[in-house]
């Protein structure tokens, strides 16, 4: 029991012993913190008041560069304020020098219109006394004349009325004098190059072909026993074989140029073989319609590349092809077209009008031909149906469709084309016509010209392309000769049709006799 107490003790000394060490270590520490402490802050304080010093002192000099350049704005603007303020001064002063100076002019102008006023009452006084002494001297002048003023009126508007139209007809024949020697010179010009420039070949317009014999013992052969060579052969190409007395010659008759061609060759063929019988004829009819079809589609394709012209149609090529066999009035269809072609490409490139479509719109222009053995219709529609068909443009279908005044002209291209088929088709020895229909022409032409009153004679010269006119002198003077022509060549255009342009030449003559005795 007794160590167990002295152990407690020693215990309780121990702990008390430790814990005065402990107090007493603890509060030494204290004291040197307390120390420490105070020293730090004793530091802080100084830097803090090192760090107050300067940053007030950096303040001070920020402020302080702030300030000047305050200030030196403040003068800038200053400045700037004084000059816009003179400038201000300046406009000021001149606008009221402006102002003074229109307020002159206004002062001016009202001592104007009042001047104005008192001249237009003056001037209006004066027109009312004018008026006055023109009553007075109408009065006067229709007491001396015996006319009242409705009267003498009248007979000035007819004076003068009169006179204008002699004016008028020196003026307009003057103009057609000037006219003539420009528009007349340069029209003459382009047409005499464009018909220099191409020339082409003329042939007869027939319904027969003649086919020459190296001898007459040929047409019994070419009969054949019974006829039944030559029927095998009319057959065959559909065309008549007209066989008689004429040496040496056999003549095929029909009206389609391109079976006519088919059986010419056929029977040369025949002839340089010289075996003629049915089975024969049919084998080379078959190879002379080979043959012509090519030489059509041949004609069509050189003739095309001989127009320049590019993109046609390779079925409208050898449409155009066939016009090789077709003629108009003893006139080539092919030769023609091509010759309103060149024309056409002449007068569009001095006029400025489009000559790819003027050139390819002559070329096609009577295409319609080709067809109208074969089918229904002018060949004006035809020619128009296949260049749609084939679609050819707009512009080239017009020049077809208006190259005979079908519709109305649209381009100019389509009026060149027209006027190119009239060069074409009426120049010296382009076509044939039959007499009759010649001199029922004429004696139309003739006709008309003398229903017009003081037409003494007319004679239609020059193939019908002039009508010369003999007036009574005493019925038409020369001034009124200038109307006369006018309505004759308005009436000929209006009651009568042909080819090209027709002339009107009035002629007045004043004859004087007198005898020497």
């Amino acid at each position: 029991m007794i160590p167990i107490v002295w152990f407690l003790v020693a215990c309780f000394v121990c702990v008390g012993a430790g814990v005065g060490l402990s107090y007493f270590i603890i509060t030494k520490k204290s004291s040197q913190s307390k120390n420490n402490a105070a020293k730090i802050l004793e530091n802080a304080y100084a830097e803090a008041k090192t760090a107050k010093k300067e940053a007030i002192l950096e303040a001070k000099e920020e402020i302080h560069l702030l300030k000047e350049k305050c200030d030196a704005e403040i003068a800038e603007r200053y400045n700037e304020i004084s000059k816009s303020e003179n400038r201000l001064s300046l406009k000021e002063d001149s606008l009221m020098r402006k102002e003074e100076g229109i307020d002159k002019k206004v002062e001016s102008l009202e001592v104007a219109l009042n001047q104005v006023n008192v001249r237009e009452a003056e001037l209006e006084s004066a027109k009312k006394e004018i008026e006055k002494e023109n009553e007075k001297i109408s009065q006067a002048l229709e007491r001396v004349s015996g006319l009242t003023k409705d009267e003498a009126k009248d007979q000035l508007v007819n004076m003068y009325i009169d006179q204008a139209k002699h004016d008028c007809a020196s003026t307009v024949r003057k103009l057609e004098e000037e006219a003539n020697e420009t528009a007349d010179k340069k029209a003459k010009e382009i047409v005499t190059l464009a018909v220099q420039k191409c020339a082409t070949n003329i042939t007869s317009e027939i319904t027969v072909t003649v086919v020459p014999l190296p001898n007459d013992e040929l047409k019994g052969r070419i009969i054949g026993r019974e006829g039944r060579n030559i029927r095998a052969i009319e057959n065959a190409t559909g065309i008549d074989l007209i066989i008689d007395d004429t040496p040496e010659a056999v003549v095929l008759s029909g009206f389609d140029p391109v079976r006519r061609e088919i059986a010419r060759v056929a029977l040369e063929k025949l002839i340089m073989d010289g075996r003629i019988h049915p089975a024969r004829i049919e084998e080379i009819v078959e190879r002379a319609q080979r043959d012509v079809e090519a030489s059509i589609k041949e004609a069509g394709e050189n003739a095309v590349f001989e127009a320049g012209i590019i993109g046609i149609h390779p079925e409208l090529v050898k449409t155009l092809g066939k016009l090789k066999y077709r003629t108009s009035y003893g006139q080539n269809a092919l030769k023609h077209s091509l010759e309103v072609c060149y024309i056409s490409g002449l007068l569009a490139s001095e006029l400025g009008a489009n000559v790819k479509i003027a050139k390819r719109g002559g070329l096609l222009h009577d295409i319609g031909k080709a067809l109208d053995h074969e089918q229904e219709g002018s060949h004006v529609t035809l020619g128009v149906e296949i260049a749609k068909k084939f679609k050819e443009s707009p512009e080239v279908i017009h020049c077809i469709h208006a190259h005979h005044g079908d519709v109305e002209y649209h381009s100019m291209e389509a009026i060149i084309v027209q006027t190119a088929d009239a060069i074409s088709s009426s120049r010296p020895g382009a076509r044939r016509e039959q007499i009759d229909a010649y001199i029922k022409r004429l004696e139309n032409l003739e006709k008309l010209a003398n229903e017009f009153k003081g037409v003494e004679k007319s004679f239609a010269i020059q193939a019908g392309r002039e009508i010369r006119i003999l007036v009574k002198p005493n019925e038409v003077n020369d001034e009124n000769m200038v109307f006369l022509a006018n309505d004759i060549a308005r009436k000929i255009e209006s009651e009568l049709q042909y080819p090209g342009q027709i002339k009107v030449n009035v002629i007045r003559e004043t004859r004087v006799t007198d005898v020497a005795k």
